[in-house]
């Protein structure tokens, strides 16, 4: 599901619109730009350079771009300083805690404006004092942009997701609004899994 959202695989039936755009009447060229212009990822994993700052980190994806150095200082700066990393700009990944790492993945993303950030797992590699801090994060920024996030934690799912849909062996069990979705499961396995009885 996240590699064909991310237009890294292309769906057997179905169809899938970006801004508007058949994304998968595209060829692989388009679909790379689509990629770069308008998907944002955020993965397990921090994937940062350690022989960069966190603020070259979040400007690296811009270089690519061909964004002007001026500008992308300025969108690094902004977007470290959302994520609550204002005073961590020179640290080295090494110097960061494993939350601070992942708030500064989701910066990267933040600073190259993306219509829609997916993100996997972001937190499953993080104690639980971090995995808080990243949520907060992502909370803060639920009304400004659209994020799709693959996670086990349905505490996490429940505070963050407007709307959820809930998987088993890849199949869609149940999706709608989060909060009905909680209060009033409508299958089995959904409520077996809420209350952690897991069917």
């Amino acid at each position: 599901c996240m590699n064909t959202l991310g237009t890294l695989d292309r769906p057997t039936s179905g169809s899938y619109h970006l801004d508007g755009v058949d994304v998968f009447s595209l060829n692989q060229e388009e679909l790379s730009e689509i990629r770069n212009q308008k998907i944002g990822f955020v993965f397990q994993g921090f994937n940062l350079i350690s022989r960069t700052s966190a603020l070259e980190n979040v400007e690296l994806p811009m270089i690519y771009k061909g964004i002007p150095e001026e500008e992308r200082h300025r969108r690094a700066k902004e977007a470290l300083e959302i994520v609550g990393l204002k005073n961590r700009e020179t640290h080295m990944p090494n110097q960061m805690s494993g939350g601070q790492q992942q708030r500064v993945c989701v910066a990267r993303v933040l600073a190259t404006s993306p219509k829609i950030i997916l993100l996997d797992e972001p937190t499953s590699a993080l104690d639980p004092i971090s995995a808080g801090k990243v949520e907060d994060t992502l909370y803060g920024l639920k009304e400004k942009y659209t994020m799709l996030i693959v996670t086990r934690s349905m505490q996490q799912a429940s505070r963050i997701s407007d709307r959820t849909g809930f998987f088993l062996d890849g199949n869609l069990v149940e999706y709608g609004e989060t909060h009905e979705m909680f209060m009033n499961p409508k299958q089995k396995e959904t409520e077996d899994y809420i209350t952690g009885k897991f069917g």
